[in-house]
């Protein structure tokens, strides 16, 4: 009997160990001071917080002595942090006053197993950076629930990529990106972006695994290139237009005609990520909407664009199941992997400005089904392009390839064309709209 008490009492003391005692705080000190704890349960009271009153000129200093360039980071594990209500303001112009090395991000979460709820971050002014994110996670196992980002602060702003992204460049941007993950086993749920500024919403980077989003939401803006023809001063009238890509012409010039998103990629994947889900997502308005082209395989789940300049960008193994878009200001699939299985409804909303087609596809045994959204047919006829691959970056403006196409099996239940190119071959097609032209080998048209 007393061995039995002795055990019951080791197991309420061993079970009650490493719970998480609730901190209620009330300033950016506290929360960067807990940030770098672990195993609290940290709530800061609503309000407004900005983040020039916590980085002052002293704290400026003294980050700058010991090479310190985020402004909060998050370095501990197994935190809970209960921001829901909080607003922190975030002055781009301490992005210049830091002077940070190239792609370095403002609020960083390099411990594992963190919980983040709740708070927005919206940026003011028009400081610049060389690259980053407002968020970024590079450690494993963190989760993100009901986030809001309010990004700007890029230059040039107004163009989206006309003039170069990276390199070369017409002009040299100052990039400044909304959610960057570069952990493994990240989890990010109802989280949304708003973007007035040159870079990526979320995007995925180095080779993390067990990557999923959902009911999360990314806006950028659009503008018209004849809008921006019409300028008379600025950093595009400074190098007369001149455009990084060749249009269809093959002139390296700004073209009239096409709508132009002014930021980056609504969700981007870089180099080889394993297993990466969608589910409920949405892209409004940017330059991709879902750019996807890992070759680990992606899954996407009722997942919507709308105003993209690209819709869907996938890669081998790639899944799409029930997701939809437009095509308003340009294609809504670009399929260039193989083993793809792909289920897309085409949204009646007409182009915007000039789109060549509503879809490429290259590859091998994919399976592409292409429907009618709710049976409403679209205005504008853009064909369906078999053996042809994307435009050189994607470009709108710019021409199209041809692709090998194998073993494809399309259901277009649209009653828009389909174009066969001459590398097609042992395809076959179920097509409500028109064959227009046929020069593959072995094409079986069934409709």
């Amino acid at each position: 009997m007393k061995y039995r008490y002795t055990f019951l009492l080791l197991l309420i003391v061993a079970s009650g160990f490493g719970q998480k005692k609730p901190i209620t705080i009330s300033s950016l000190q506290e929360l960067a001071m807990y940030a770098s704890q672990s195993d609290h349960q940290v709530t800061l009271k609503p309000g407004l917080y900005k983040l020039a009153d916590f980085l002052n000129a002293d704290s400026i200093k003294a980050k700058l002595e010991r090479k310190s360039f985020q402004y909060i980071l998050f370095s501990g594990s197994n935190n809970v942090f209960i921001l829901t209500g909080v607003r922190i303001e975030l002055d781009t112009k301490l992005r210049q006053l830091l002077k940070h090395p190239i792609h370095t991000s403002e609020i960083v979460i390099s411990g594992n197993n963190n919980e983040l709820q709740g708070f927005e971050v919206y940026c003011v002014g028009n400081g610049t950076s060389p690259g980053g994110s407002v968020l970024s996670v590079t450690g494993n196992g963190n989760t993100f629930r009901n986030i809001t980002l309010r990004v700007q602060g890029s230059f040039p702003y107004g163009y989206g990529d006309l003039f170069g992204k990276g390199g070369p460049d017409i002009i040299k941007h100052q990039k400044h990106s909304g959610f960057h993950i570069a952990g493994s086993n990240t989890n990010v749920y109802g989280c949304k972006l708003y973007m007035k500024s040159f870079g990526h919403g979320y995007y995925i980077q180095t080779k993390v695994e067990n990557i999923h989003l959902e009911d999360c939401y990314v806006e950028g803006e659009t503008r018209t290139t004849d809008e921006m023809l019409k300028e008379t001063s600025g950093p595009a009238f400074d190098v007369q237009f001149r455009s990084w890509m060749a249009n269809r012409k093959g002139e390296y010039i700004v073209t009239p005609g096409y709508s132009k998103s002014l930021c980056e990629d609504g969700f981007r994947t870089y180099g080889e990520i394993k297993n990466v889900s969608f589910k409920n997502c949405t892209a409004k308005n940017t330059r991709g909407g879902f750019e996807l082209r890992t070759n680990s395989g992606i899954r996407l789940e009722n997942c919507t664009v709308s105003g993209t300049e690209r819709g869907f960008w996938v890669g081998n193994n790639a899944i799409l199941k029930n997701c939809k878009g437009d095509a308003s200001n340009g294609p809504l699939l670009f399929a260039e992997g193989s083993n793809l299985d792909v289920e897309i409804f085409l949204m009646p909303a007409g182009s915007k400005g000039l789109v060549h087609s509503l879809a490429t596809i290259q590859g091998v045994n994919n399976k592409i089904t292409i429907k009618g959204y709710k049976n409403i047919k679209r205005s504008q006829s853009i064909p369906i392009l078999i053996g042809f691959k994307p435009p050189a970056n994607g470009e709108g403006m710019s021409p199209y390839g041809e692709g090998i196409a194998t073993g494809l099996v399309l259901n277009n239940e649209t009653s828009l064309p389909v174009i066969v190119g001459e590398k097609a071959t042992d395809c076959i097609i179920n097509s409500k709209g028109k064959i227009e032209e046929s020069k593959g080998t072995n094409i079986i048209i069934a409709n």
